[in-house]
């Protein structure tokens, strides 16, 4: 997989790549492109060269070029470990897909992991896990428990540590294993697993022998649904976690005034409320409170989302 992603097994295309990732740092792209060009010509089969190519070629303005070479990243890795296909929507040469491709979020938070704290809160201002639990605690009371937590997307962990004072049982949740192994140091679950909230429920790693549906008092999701599209199979699967007058806590990127998610150039989906609130009565959820927020940084500018808190109704 490293040979994959990051070298071509070609010293020479490794070298040529080097030069023109150097070139493309000091703004130019167009020779960055070219002798990109030139190490593919080495080693054609290399699908991280060939969306390096891509990133290249359209900084330069070859619209044509990168879509070119985007269908070629898909044509050696239907996987789409890159997003190529997002890529491709946004360039307006695809349908946006309802999903991104489980391997991209899968490497893109792999990749993240050692990192991620120092970015999303330090430099990002990132502040969703304590505002969550504030929006939670506001209308559950402040002194309000809940025998079983289940944190979908845990990432490193920052959701957990601001509400495991509330929660008897705690259970994190996640694709990536080096997220888990992250959210494992913090030492405030009683339970972490894989899973994949794009898959049906019953793929999707949330239920097993000794974890059985309708176990939790309080389901979360924060800062994970922009990468997971339509939410077709996601607020089915929270419906069968949470119990009958259960709650489920979540955050997206604020879509607008739309009906339908929107993919934006982070390769992340927003979400406007007409549509969360759809997607939630469609599985049973009746919505307790909206607030509007800031939710993080992004290059200096501010990340606008929703902060939801919904009860599901009972069976």
């Amino acid at each position: 997989m490293a040979k994959h992603l990051f070298s071509s097994g070609d010293l020479v295309a490794d070298r040529r790549a080097t030069y023109a990732r150097l070139l493309a740092e000091a703004g130019d792209f167009a020779e960055a492109a070219e002798l990109m060009e030139q190490a593919l010509e080495q080693a054609p089969d290399w699908a991280a060269g060939w969306f390096r190519l891509a990133e290249y070629a359209e900084k330069s303005g070859r619209k044509e070029a990168a879509i070119a070479a985007l269908e070629t990243v898909l044509g050696l890795d239907p996987t789409d470990v890159f997003g190529a296909g997002l890529k491709l929507a946004l360039l307006g040469a695809a349908k946006t897909p309802a999903a991104p491709p489980a391997r991209y979020v899968e490497r893109l938070f792999d990749d993240y992991a050692a990192r991620f704290e120092t970015a999303l809160v330090e430099r990002l201002a990132y502040s969703v896990p304590e505002k969550l639990t504030a929006l939670i605690l506001d209308h559950s009371g402040p002194d309000a428990r809940f025998p079983v937590v289940a944190d979908l997307g845990c990432g490193t962990g920052l959701f957990g540590a601001a509400i495991r004072p509330r929660a008897g049982r705690l259970e994190g949740f996640d694709l990536s294993a080096n997220m888990l192994a992250r959210a494992a140091e913090k030492g405030v679950y009683d339970h972490l697993a894989r899973a994949d909230l794009s898959r049906p429920a019953a793929e999707s790693g949330l239920f097993d022998e000794v974890m059985p549906e309708g176990r939790a008092d309080l389901v979360a999701a924060a800062d994970v649904l922009m990468y997971l599209g339509d939410l077709a199979e996601v607020f089915p699967s929270v419906a069968r976690l949470t119990r009958p007058g259960g709650l489920f806590a979540f955050s997206v990127e604020d879509g607008g005034e739309g009906d339908a998610p929107v993919l934006r150039p982070s390769l992340r989906y927003a979400h406007p409320e007409i549509f969360m609130r759809r997607r939630a009565a469609e599985a049973g959820f009746a919505i307790v409170a909206v607030t509007r927020e800031t939710i993080r940084m992004d290059a200096g500018a501010p990340v606008h989302g929703l902060l939801f808190l919904a009860r599901r109704g009972a069976v």
